[in-house]
């Protein structure tokens, strides 16, 4: 099945082309010291996945990256640190304007 473009969306993952739902406002998070567009509402995980930040953290034993397996708080492949607090689930976390996120803080 061939997957439907919307306005708005980016098969990329590129975030620049987000478009915020009606009633949720565009805010800035800053992902790794840099600034990563999102949309008011959605999870960190979502944000990351949208600018196209798919790789969180490394491996304990090997060093690989690793990224979110589940999605739904489960796998706990997505911990980030979140505002100096390390641990946080990319994918149990809703965005805020101006959150620090950054990866691989294990």
């Amino acid at each position: 099945m061939k997957r439907k473009e919307t306005k708005g969306s980016s098969a990329r993952g590129d975030g620049y082309h987000q478009a915020a739902r009606p009633g949720h406002r565009s805010i800035v998070i800053r992902v790794d010291g840099r600034p990563v567009p999102a949309v008011e509402g959605q999870s960190v995980l979502a944000a990351l996945h949208a600018a196209g930040i798919l790789a969180l953290r490394r491996s304990d034993l090997r060093g690989e990256p690793r990224g979110a397996l589940c999605g739904m708080g489960v796998c706990f492949e997505c911990r980030v640190t979140v505002n100096g607090r390390p641990g946080g689930q990319a994918c149990l976390t809703a965005v805020e304007d101006g959150m620090d996120i950054r990866t691989d803080g294990y």
